[in-house]
């Protein structure tokens, strides 16, 4: 629902258009994403769950992956399954304020993975690089506070990028192209040459982005220097392990991330970035519990405790 006044539109609320109308790629789309959904959801709800009650997991790498699990169980909520219902009722209105709401809480909770993404880099750089000091630099104390600081970096970029991209004035249609509300698709409704103030906040947090980024390369180059001095082929090895599964899921997270925004900047179809959007806003959070809990010892342990005191209580 729009409003016209002169070229400007005062928009009420927004229509998300991602998907066909055809009922077949609805329905697909609708199953895809439930079933996409109910995987990220219980495994991550797993892996919170193994970190909070197996007392073997409250080392402070485990106590970031809790927190990964819950960013990432919220990141997909924000989206999934309001689109999930959209399609279910045919109904693809979303309220201003709704939108608005909406866009903050995606780029929250992707900002402040990405911050928790760099505090787990330097936990595996202490931990491998200063082992003897780990326990010491890594306490309790500084554990809570380097990820209070990712919860409140994420929120202070979501607030930044909501302002900028909700100080435009928009003209025209009040279709959003896309299965959620994100800047480039709200953008392409912004009136010729209001694009200023946001455009500057993100190139602002690209090369804020980019440093944090050199700074992750620089902690795993020291990390890979370390682990080529040590002696025996089997503790190179299980000291690599160790960082593999973070490794897998900054590639995964920021390669979806980039190729989506930089899809949705370019002239490619409308399809082509609804694929590359789903790649990113689905992908990390479904594969990050699989990537961890398969590749890691002490989960499986804890997981495999948890199934045989279950069937010890049923015998």
């Amino acid at each position: 629902m729009s409003e016209k006044l002169t070229n400007k539109t005062i928009i009420t609320e927004f229509l998300l258009m991602g998907f066909s109308g055809d009922w077949v790629i609805q329905t697909l789309h609708a199953t895809l994403f439930f079933l996409m959904y109910l995987a990220a959801l219980m495994g991550n709800l797993l892996i919170f769950t193994l970190t909070t009650a197996d007392q073997h997991l409250q080392t402070p790498m485990y106590f970031f992956l809790k927190n990964l699990s819950l960013i990432d169980i919220c990141y997909i909520s924000v989206t999934v399954p309001k689109s999930i219902m959209n399609t279910l009722t045919n109904r693809y209105s979303i309220s201003f304020l709704g939108c608005a709401s909406q866009l903050f809480l995606v780029i929250f909770f992707a900002g402040t993975e990405f911050a928790l993404l760099i505090v787990m880099s330097y936990d595996r750089y202490v931990a491998i690089c200063h082992p003897l000091h780990y326990e010491t630099i890594m306490n309790r104390g500084a554990c809570v506070q380097m990820v209070t600081a990712s919860w409140l970096s994420g929120c202070a970029y979501g607030s930044i990028h909501v302002a900028g991209a909700f100080s435009v004035n928009f003209c025209g249609s009040n279709i959003v192209h896309q299965f959620f509300c994100d800047i480039p698709s709200l953008l392409t409704l912004a009136c010729s040459g209001e694009h200023i103030l946001e455009y500057a906040f993100i190139v602002a947090s690209c090369c804020f982005a980019f440093v944090c980024f050199i700074l992750m390369v620089v902690s795993y180059f020291h990390i890979f220097s370390s682990v080529l001095r040590i002696p025996s082929t089997q503790g190179r090895y299980k000291t690599v392990s160790t960082c593999m599964p973070h490794l897998t899921v900054v590639t995964l997270f920021l390669s979806s991330g980039f190729i989506a925004y930089l899809g949705s900047a370019s002239e490619s179809p409308s399809s082509v970035n609804l694929f590359m959007s789903v790649l990113y806003s689905l992908l990390p959070p479904t594969l990050n519990p699989v990537i961890y809990s398969l590749r890691n010892r002490n989960m499986k342990v804890a997981l495999s405790k948890i199934f045989c005191g279950e069937m010890a209580s049923k015998m």
